[in-house]
């Protein structure tokens, strides 16, 4: 019963931690460790991995008109919500490499390298150095869907973790050593995070009720409450100056209850058997095995064992801060958690939404703790194998993506050849479909503009309004469409219909069709 009474002393019990030296050799192994994992997400990227899609294209259009001074967008493009940080971060190196994925990517390797740094910090303050060296190194691995939440700039995710952690781990040290500037930036983060995604206000509320525990000076409220303007700025200006029904709460909340509904089987099937272990790193790209889901059940105790271990703690030791910050981060682990599986999303699409559980990696420590601190002859051995089970099944999700890198780099080929051919035909002006349209556009620096059309030839979903008319006024038509999807067929037919003459060719998986004379489409809607 080691992890239930003295493995949450206000001084660490595992021994590799203890004495002068070893904590100088924890920090450079956490060092090397680090650097190993920044370097293996500057080779994927390099491999032109994860692949990219229109999302992406998006937020990089975003970066090249902040850039060329022609908007400061504050949401997403298309929508009342999620925050445009990422393109602001990017724009610098957008505006010197037009078009270029890995230039719009760059910031995120180092929001990745605060991460690593915060979770350091917090896990050496609320545990051990020798096991924040360890959860590093953990970190430092990368599933598919971890280097897609990590390195992918589609909005938001990847600021919230390092922003969570280094909420968590500025809660602590004030709550121990109060100062303003402490203050100051533990609200300029709340409030960027409040305007970027809201997928991390459980961990900002846990952070918060430690940093409560400490009586600050006034100053030091001040300090707060203004970092927090300044940090939402972009969402209050917008949000004051727009009707109610555009701005971000009613938004987000309606996103909520939208979708078809999902059962609760379906919904604690993919928000929990699958969730927990797709979001801490244990699946394969696009999957998670029947054999991988042992996880979540485990994962599960974990939490719970660090969460009674904790409140144990927090009512018996001195160390106040240090169990309430452990408290914390089960806490905002669990609420993350029952959010995401009352979510239809957690049911209908558990592979793509599983992202939203991202934020479970800053509760790392807090899981891992119960097996890292068992003590005896026998149970340390039981938390040696599960710790080394956890980081065998990790080892191998990383390197099924090494494995299949050819695979993940070829999927953007297909649209690179696309704009290839459109080049050639000096075709500026196209009509597509929703994945492939703005990612186009982004790295041809807008010189393809792309207007999206659905299946029945009507509208599609324009996430930039400007493109929609310049393709509608251009003097000829081109379509480009995937091969065998309903929108190539509903084109071919309706030309087929109205008897027109036109050139069509297959592409990089793309059917291209450019007709003899100017035609207009139905377009209903």
């Amino acid at each position: 019963m080691a992890i239930l009474t003295g493995a949450q002393t206000s001084t660490p019990a595992v021994s590799p931690g203890s004495g002068r030296r070893r904590p100088g050799a924890a920090v450079l192994t956490a060092l090397a460790l680090g650097l190993a994992g920044l370097g293996f997400r500057i080779a994927v990227l390099l491999a032109d991995a994860p692949p990219t899609n229109s999302d992406e294209g998006t937020m990089g259009l975003a970066a090249l008109h902040i850039g060329q001074g022609n908007g400061l967008p504050v949401y997403f493009y298309g929508q009342n919500y999620m925050g445009t940080l990422e393109a602001y971060l990017a724009a610098p190196l957008v505006a010197l490499a037009n078009g270029s994925v890995f230039a719009l990517r760059l910031p995120n390797l180092l929001l990745y390298a605060a991460f690593l740094a915060a979770m350091w910090a917090l896990t050496k303050r609320l545990y051990s150095p020798w096991f924040a060296t360890f959860v590093v190194g953990l970190l430092a691995l990368g599933s598919d869907r971890i280097l897609k939440n990590q390195l992918i700039s589609g909005g938001g995710y990847p600021e919230i973790n390092p922003a969570g952690a280094a909420l968590m781990l500025l809660a602590v040290g004030l709550a121990v050593r109060p100062r303003t500037a402490g203050y100051a930036a533990f609200g300029l983060i709340a409030g960027l995070m409040v305007w970027v995604d809201w997928l991390v206000l459980p961990y900002l509320a846990a952070a918060s009720c430690v940093l409560l525990m400490k009586k600050a000076a006034k100053r030091a409220w001040i300090a707060l409450a203004g970092g927090v303007l300044l940090g939402a700025a972009p969402l209050l200006i917008h949000d004051l100056t727009s009707p109610w029904k555009h701005s971000a709460v009613p938004t987000f909340l309606g996103l909520n209850g939208g979708g078809i509904e999902a059962s609760w089987g379906d919904r604690l099937h993919g928000g929990v058997l699958t969730g927990i272990p797709l979001a801490t790193g244990l699946c394969a790209p696009g999957r998670c095995e029947p054999w991988q889901l042992w996880w979540a059940p485990a994962w599960l105790i974990l939490l719970a064992v660090a969460g009674y271990a904790g409140w144990r703690t927090f009512r018996t030791q001195t160390d106040r801060v240090r169990a309430a910050g452990r408290l914390a981060l089960v806490g905002a682990a669990l609420v993350s958690l029952v959010v995401y599986a009352r979510s239809n999303a957690a049911g209908n699409t558990p592979m793509e939404s599983g992202r939203y559980l991202h934020c479970l990696l800053i509760s790392t420590p807090a899981v891992l703790w119960p097996l890292w601190t068992l003590r005896g002859r026998v149970t340390r051995w039981v938390g040696a194998a599960g710790l080394a089970v956890v980081c065998a099944f990790s080892l191998v999700a990383t390197g099924m993506v090494v494995h299949e890198l050819p695979r993940i780099a070829a999927v953007d080929d297909r649209q690179v050849g696309l704009l290839a051919e459109l080049d050639r035909r000096g075709v500026t002006h196209v009509y597509s479909e929703y994945w492939t349209c703005n990612y186009i556009a982004y790295i041809s620096s807008e010189r393809v503009r792309c207007a999206v059309i659905a299946a029945d030839l009507g509208p599609g979903f324009d996430r930039y309004q400007p493109y929609k008319k310049a393709v509608a006024d251009a003097p000829t038509r081109t379509f480009a469409l995937p091969t065998g999807s309903a929108e190539s067929q509903a084109v071919r037919e309706y030309l087929d219909s109205q008897r027109l003459t036109y050139d069509e060719t297959v592409v990089s998986g793309y059917d291209i069709y450019q007709p003899a004379t100017r035609v207009d489409l139905p377009l209903p809607g």
